[in-house]
């Protein structure tokens, strides 16, 4: 459990050389629920999972708006990705105070990478268990980002963070060459698809998703619950249609391989197999 009592301090290293305090705070990242990014040429979707903890509470926010560009979906402990989302605000305000234009994402970026790599330092600290996808729009285009707890960020043309994130991640890595050319509406039909992924079964709803959108000239805003239910309501009726004209193909086939065998054998039935 204890792992020899090299976890007791975040700056004690093992034997072999790991920090397991950030372990732990990477693994309650893997252990919240779903949050997802996609991005094309002009927009960028995140999407998030409604997890509440019971039956009697709400679900916690994950996704935050820090400026009109900039938007973060967050996995992890809520209340480590609230401070951090608070400090993401304060810095594109006061960027914008300053020097009267937006904040570039990249260079937010950083900053928040530095903020949680001094966690990994400080023995006095902890790591901030929480996963962050930055979502943003500048001079240079769309950008996603997944910021890591131990300080470390990379740059994604679409991402999942979370509880059975892996599922999300094989439809997203089907899908990402598409992503640089798609539409604004392609994009959160992609990204509410990644999200059904992580739900195992469950019938999706409205409910249980929060989507964001920012883009050229569209200010970073969420998604109403109808707006969304239409989305799934139509790949819902799509994939329906799908299977009917599969099912219709297939009987089609049964009574000419029937009648193959002679005219009388298929005449004698006193119903059609496609009436069956």
């Amino acid at each position: 459990m204890f792992r020899n009592q090299y976890d007791t301090d975040v700056t004690t290293w093992s034997p072999t050389g790991r920090l397991f305090q950030v372990e732990y705070a990477m693994e309650a990242v893997k252990q919240g629920s779903a949050a997802i990014g996609l991005r094309s040429r002009s927009h960028v979707v995140l999407a998030c999972v409604n997890k509440a903890q019971s039956e009697l509470s709400s679900h916690q926010k994950k996704i935050f708006k820090v400026d009109d560009h900039i938007g973060v979906a967050i996995a992890g402990l809520t209340a480590d990705g609230r401070v951090l989302s608070r400090y993401m605000r304060s810095e594109a305000i006061n960027h914008s105070f300053t020097y009267e234009s937006p904040l570039p994402v990249g260079r937010l970026v950083v900053h928040l990478a530095d903020k949680a790599q001094v966690c990994t330092q400080r023995s006095w600290k902890r790591p901030y268990g929480v996963g962050l996808l930055v979502g943003g729009l500048d001079e240079s285009g769309a950008h996603l980002y997944y910021n890591c707890p131990s300080g470390n960020y990379f740059e994604y043309q679409a991402f999942a963070i979370g509880s059975r994130s892996q599922a999300a991640k094989t439809y997203l890595e089907r899908r990402f060459e598409s992503f640089g050319d798609s539409s604004r509406e392609d994009l959160i039909k992609d990204a509410i698809l990644a999200v059904r992924e992580t739900l195992q079964g469950e019938t999706l709803k409205s409910s249980l998703c929060t989507v964001s959108v920012l883009g050229v000239g569209e200010p970073f805003h969420f998604l109403d619950q109808e707006t969304i239910q239409k989305v799934i309501d139509t790949f819902e009726k799509v994939a329906e249609d799908e299977e009917v004209e599969a099912g219709d193909g297939e009987a089609a086939v049964a009574p000419a391989e029937e009648g193959g065998d002679g005219g009388a054998g298929a005449g004698d039935q006193d119903v059609a197999p496609m009436e069956m």
